[in-house]
């Protein structure tokens, strides 16, 4: 599986961190005036999917029957992508705090290094192994400084489906495109994990409330829609087509160690626009996921794209039957 232009993947990937990471500013208004997160992310899917659906159809002029080969990809990426994930991650935010639930979710990329070390029985390289430690204590330190978290089993049972979600999700957008578009992979996969979201909500398999009045934001009121559009346009619509396009660029392991810049993103919009406050101790996690990340980047290209979840060593040796001797002739 080859990779291409890993700078300008990096730089997508963290556009895709910087807008995914406004969705919790602006939803919290939300929250606040009583919608259900089941309801907002629901909007929100279907908000973005409906955003990017134009983009996807003048990007699929002439290739729809890439539209057909990826039919599998964009299922799971609708079905366990958006829609499972986020069923998983709110039943858990039910039972355990959200600092815990979000600390377990954003373990993806250690699931990943921890599954292409099982099943390829190949040690991750040393850079690897240092990036995910420092990744994860500047992602421990940005989340839950000083708070304590939650026991609950079945809490936390649920946070750790959200976390195969997450590593799902990064390698289903890293899989090769197959003449599909970004654009379109992540409309389609929203449009559907919205809908199925949605008949969840409505099903009564998770709680499912909106309100249509007014709610607070930046120290004023504003429409409800206002919120939820910058959520749709910015935070999932842009968010998703570029960090799927980050991750096709990137490969999985990569791609979901940047996106733990969207914890950072999230900490940071919440410290300017809700006036959350930031701890230095979140400012040094910061830094210590971006060092992290550094040493995950830093590992041969040949060796990171070898050790993809599903990708085949081009190196690997091919065994065939060996050639029947050809007969020798005896000349008169």
């Amino acid at each position: 599986m080859k990779r291409s232009s890993p700078s300008l993947g990096l730089v997508i990937a963290v556009i895709a961190a910087a807008t995914f990471g406004m969705s919790g500013a602006f939803i919290k208004p939300l929250l606040e005036a009583g919608w259900s997160p089941a309801a907002a992310v629901t909007a929100r899917a279907l908000l973005g999917g409906v955003v990017l659906l134009p983009i996807a159809l003048v990007s699929l002029r002439k290739k729809w029957s890439a539209l057909w080969r990826a039919r599998w990809r964009i299922v799971a990426m609708g079905l366990i992508g958006v829609a499972a994930t986020q069923l998983v991650y709110f039943a858990a935010l039910e039972r355990i705090p959200v600092n815990t639930a979000i600390l377990i979710e954003y373990m993806a990329p250690l699931l990943l290094v921890g599954f292409v070390w099982a099943t390829s029985r190949r040690m991750p390289s040393v850079v690897v192994l240092i990036g995910s430690v420092v990744a994860v204590v500047g992602l421990t330190l940005v989340v839950s400084p000083g708070r304590s978290g939650s026991f609950d089993l079945l809490g936390l049972g649920f946070a750790a489906l959200a976390t195969v979600g997450c590593a799902i999700y990064y390698v289903v957008a890293a899989r090769p495109s197959d003449g599909l578009p970004p654009v379109a992979l992540a409309a389609c996969g929203l449009v559907l994990g919205g809908l199925v979201l949605g008949i969840a909500g409505l099903s009564g398999i998770v709680p499912f409330t909106a309100t249509f009045g007014a709610v607070h934001l930046l120290g004023t009121t504003v429409a409800w829609w206002f919120p939820l559009l910058v959520v749709g346009v910015l935070a999932t619509a842009v968010a998703y087509a570029t960090s799927i396009t980050a991750t096709e660029m990137l490969g999985s392991r990569l791609a979901s160690f940047a996106g733990l810049l969207e914890v950072v993103a999230a900490a940071l919009y919440a410290w300017i626009l809700l006036g959350e406050s930031l701890s230095a101790l979140q400012l040094i996690g910061g830094v210590l996921i971006l060092v992290g990340i550094g040493f995950v980047r830093a590992e041969k290209r040949g060796a990171a794209t070898m050790l993809e979840p599903g990708a085949i060593p081009e190196s690997a040796p091919v065994h065939t039957a060996p050639l029947p001797a050809e007969p020798t002739v005896t000349r008169p």
